[in-house]
């Protein structure tokens, strides 16, 4: 395992939802103050979401962000002015096959276009699974297949019951054939639809080459299944103490869960000057090659089926 101690770390790249902010949506005081003490030691911090770049803006501003950010599972990445300087999109097709299937079978459906969100009808499952995450609330625009050929659509979500949603993965693997991807992002009733190729993974390589910074030089936080593949590539991977048992395999460190600041514990422990307040990490156990600064009697959630089945294996 590499010496995540001695590593040199120019970027942070961090997850928000489940990772850098709190189980009420709140940035606290200690994950601020670490990632600003960061940024002066010239770290770029780079945020990753699932979530369009309207649900950032006020962390953007909190911690005076000026570098880039990974937006909508990787499908889009905006420079620090806001602009897209890269962009992946679902094809109409594909997006009529699922959409009609889907809408058939009485899902909720999300159809996202860079900050624009467009929905069949306006339901409390849309309401609540966008004005929790700091999203407008979705337009109301009849049946979106009428809409896949005038905009470019980088992702798709169907909201529904953890059941229903469990067997819709894999009757949506059928239907499309290997033309899209279908990721979860830690919400048993939530499941996407994103290009091939994207995720928050390719996302980052992308932009890291655009950076000349190297993998290696890099720190990656998360939470859920869509966090593993900026994670595996990162030189610390970091999974949270409140992650799925998959993502906590995937990791180099597992560190406090987003109620115990655990973002700040890595980045004190990794990224900051020898002297700054560090937490001590936990003793190694002898069958998790992670180290962990999380509490030894929290357990890691099970990992659900379908989640480990699309996991990547680590190198």
């Amino acid at each position: 395992m590499t010496d995540t101690n001695k590593k040199k770390i120019k970027a942070i790249v961090s997850d928000i939802d489940g990772t850098l902010l709190t189980s009420k949506h709140e940035l606290s005081k200690r994950n601020e103050s670490a990632l600003r003490a960061a940024a002066l030691e010239g770290v770029k911090v780079i945020l990753a979401t699932g979530k369009t770049r309207n649900s950032a803006i006020h962390l953007i501003e909190k911690l005076k962000l000026e570098t880039y950010s990974i937006f909508l599972q990787g499908t889009i990445i905006y420079d620090p002015a806001g602009k897209v300087v890269i962009q992946h999109t679902l094809e109409p097709d594909l997006l009529r096959r699922a959409i009609t299937y889907m809408e058939d079978r009485g899902f909720d459906l999300i159809m996202y276009s860079g900050m624009r969100l467009l929905t069949r009808a306006v339901t409390d499952g849309i309401v609540d699974a966008t004005k929790r995450y700091h999203e407008p609330v979705p337009e109301a625009v009849g049946s979106l297949v009428n809409y896949v050929a005038d905009m470019p659509v980088n992702k798709l979500i169907a909201i529904g019951q953890p059941s229903a949603i469990t067997a819709l993965r894999w009757q949506l693997r059928q239907i499309l054939r290997g033309e899209a991807e279908v990721v979860q992002a830690g919400l048993a009733t939530m499941l996407e639809i994103v290009p091939n190729g994207s995720g928050k993974g390719p996302a980052l390589a992308e932009l890291l080459k655009k950076l000349d910074i190297k993998a290696d030089e890099v720190m990656a936080l998360g939470d859920a299944e869509n966090d593993i593949g900026m994670i595996r590539m990162a030189g610390i991977g970091v999974a949270m103490g409140n992650a799925s048992a998959d993502v906590k395999q995937a990791a180099d460190h597992i560190t406090g869960t987003n109620d115990e600041h655990g973002v700040a514990q890595a980045v004190e422990k990794f990224v900051l000057p020898i002297g700054e307040p560090k937490p001590e990490a936990s003793s190694d156990k002898a069958d998790k090659p992670a180290t962990t600064d999380a509490p030894a009697e929290a357990a890691a959630p099970a990992a659900t089926p379908a989640a480990a089945a699309d996991a990547e294996k680590k190198p």
